[in-house]
């Protein structure tokens, strides 16, 4: 039986992921491409296939128990001398609240056996130099930064070493509507995305025929620009295009967008469509490549280009 590599963890969210994330480059972090800044709830762990559902199923279970959490990180502490960690300590009205979402999700079958107790802590750098970590500590021994988590997350462990989330749970009670003819009850769960098991369902039942593709740009290995969307017979949907605000005016938009047209083609498609909204500068730039408007409703321009 396939077994994966899961965890459980609370991501830092919104601009102070990336502030973190500054941290993290700044003491020279080995994982800061692998894993996102986080506090670990779970630490990797070993799930057979066949009990994914399970482990939906605690998630869901403790954060439906649990409000959002106000949290502060900061300051800087470390491990030493067991482990050369920088970290930010983890403190704030909500810290009871914290360790008894910990208690709830570290069960079968995310439960394991642990080399060191729980702390609460968000890691800035793992492995380095002790010199580094004695520096760390001593510049960062005044930061502190307010934060609240509304969700936790199920992270995998990918074949490149990357940690991606699979699934989350909002901190909200479940949303039981009403009870149907048949006398169940039906609960609604509110996400960003669908998890894994919920989308193998939808792709069994309704499988879709459209195929995604994705271009990217790059410049000395760093991603400047993207143009993803998907194909379905004659048709391809360029959905979005973005290109870092360093690099605009260069082209790069142009070349991407080509490319994925280009791509399209060779996968059958003879004509491509796209919305954005009118009179901007994307809908200009987009008629000046060719493409024209199709239909337009609400302040949306549904444009199309012949291939």
């Amino acid at each position: 039986m396939t077994r994966r590599r899961l965890g459980v963890a609370l991501l830092v969210p919104g601009s102070t992921a990336h502030e973190v994330d500054g941290l993290r480059r700044a003491l020279g972090d080995p994982a800061i491409d692998r894993m996102p800044p986080h506090l670990t709830l779970v630490p990797p762990v070993n799930v057979r296939d066949d009990r994914m559902d399970d482990a939906l199923a605690v998630l869901r279970d403790a954060a439906a128990r649990i409000r959002p959490l106000k949290l502060t990180l900061g300051p800087a502490r470390t491990f030493l001398p067991d482990n050369p960690v920088v970290y930010l300590a983890v403190g704030g009205p909500d810290l009871d609240a914290l360790y008894r979402l910990r208690n709830d999700v570290f069960r079968p079958p995310l439960e394991r056996k642990l080399t060191w107790p729980f702390v609460p802590h968000v890691t800035l750098a793992d492995g380095i130099e002790p010199e580094r970590v004695e520096v760390g500590t001593r510049t960062l021994d005044r930061y502190q930064q307010d934060v609240v988590f509304d969700r936790v997350h199920l992270l995998e462990e990918q074949p490149s070493h990357v940690w991606e989330p699979i699934a989350e749970a909002r901190f909200e009670a479940a949303a039981v509507v009403g009870r149907g003819a048949h006398g169940f009850e039906l609960q609604l769960d509110v996400t960003d995305a669908l998890d894994q098991p919920t989308t193998r369902w939808r792709d069994k039942h309704w499988p879709s025929p459209q195929r995604p593709l994705a271009v990217t740009a790059r410049r000395d290995g760093t991603t400047v620009g993207i143009a993803t969307g998907w194909t379905d017979g004659n048709l391809a949907n360029l959905s979005e295009l973005f290109v870092d605000a360093a690099t605009r005016n260069e082209g790069i938009g142009t070349q991407l967008v080509h490319a994925f047209l280009s791509a399209a083609a060779e996968r059958g498609a003879t004509h491509a469509r796209l919305r954005t909204r009118q009179g901007t500068d994307v809908e200009r730039f987009y008629r000046a490549k060719g493409w024209t408007v199709e239909a337009t409703y609400d302040g949306i321009a549904q444009l199309v280009k012949r291939l």
